[in-house]
């Protein structure tokens, strides 16, 4: 077991690139990480990275290593959490990432029904608006759309990725409802900036024959949050784009309404991700299973496509 973790120190620092960065992840000290890497050097006679005050590079044997463990790792460890689960029930910590709004709307409703067929398994769930990387950060799942596939990581579908237009009635009744996407310059945009870069991403609208047009929207407002840009669109303040799972609770109440119904964005798929490994953590099963069958019961697959 000591050399198990020893090389789970080794494996999330290369990944990491950092002893302190691999420490947080594991919950452990730097120290005490920077300890157990050495003691697998010395216990396989080889020096697995090179050191500086700065940086924290593997060596060749190093790089071999890691191509050669790291998927075992992953494979022994899941193993062992199966076999430690509760008389053959899943058992244990359940880490996952997804965005805030989405899981306090859509996932934290179907705990109940989790947690009452799978008691042993404990959720860890973090709302964040980014996408994670899922292995080095020790996520046993990450729930989103719209960016690209990391190595290592297989998904399976939940949803369409579309987005919208919306305004409140009030903006619309006062400013006209836009009848082609060249009317759009004629209105005040709240617009969105992307997480990751910090910029407004530029899209494109299609419609159900397949034509596409640019979304030009006077800026009026840029905010860093689709709720926060809802809220806005609540006041009257112009027109948003966001993804249906935001848009959805302000169309059934009325609140807010699309603007150009026959347009939307598509920006791929919302999907569960997790590791592509032989033997994936029977309470990483459960949960990936039991959300698709969920979205699936619920008709959210259905109702998040804006066609």
């Amino acid at each position: 077991m000591d050399t198990l973790n020893c090389i789970e120190c080794f494996v999330r620092s290369a990944e990491a690139g950092s002893f302190a960065e691999a420490a947080r992840r594991l919950g452990l000290t730097p120290a005490a990480v920077g300890k157990n890497v050495a003691r697998l050097e010395a216990e396989l006679k080889v020096r697995l990275f090179q050191r500086s005050t700065r940086s924290l590079s593997l060596t060749e044997a190093g790089e071999r290593f890691l191509s050669e463990s790291a998927g075992g790792l992953n494979d022994l460890k899941a193993a062992m959490a199966n076999l430690a689960s509760r008389q053959g029930q899943p058992a244990g910590v359940l880490k996952v990432s997804m965005g805030n709004a989405f899981g306090r709307y859509y996932v934290m409703p179907l705990l109940p029904e989790f947690l009452t067929r799978y008691p042993g398994v404990q959720p860890d769930f973090h709302f964040d608006n980014r996408p994670v990387d899922l292995i080095a950060e020790g996520f046993d799942a990450a729930i989103g759309g719209g960016f690209e596939q990391a190595p290592g990581v297989v998904a399976r579908e939940l949803a369409p990725a579309h987005r919208v237009l919306l305004a409140s009635p009030a903006y619309l009744a006062e400013r006209g409802q836009p009848r082609e996407p060249s009317e759009l310059a004629e209105h005040d945009g709240i617009l969105i900036r992307a997480a990751q870069t910090g910029r407004i991403r530029s899209m494109l609208l299609r419609n159900r024959e397949g034509q596409q047009a640019g979304i030009e929207l006077r800026p009026r407002l840029v905010m860093g949050d689709p709720e926060a840009a809802c809220q806005a669109a609540l006041m009257h303040l112009g027109i948003c784009l966001v993804a249906m799972p935001h848009a959805l609770p302000h169309l059934q109440a009325g609140t807010l309404q699309r603007v150009l119904p026959d347009w939307f964005v598509d920006t791929g798929i919302i999907s569960i991700h997790f590791a592509a490994q032989k033997l994936l953590p029977h309470k990483t099963r459960v949960f990936i299973d039991f959300l698709v069958e969920q979205f699936r019961a619920q008709g959210l697959n259905q109702r998040f496509s804006a066609r």
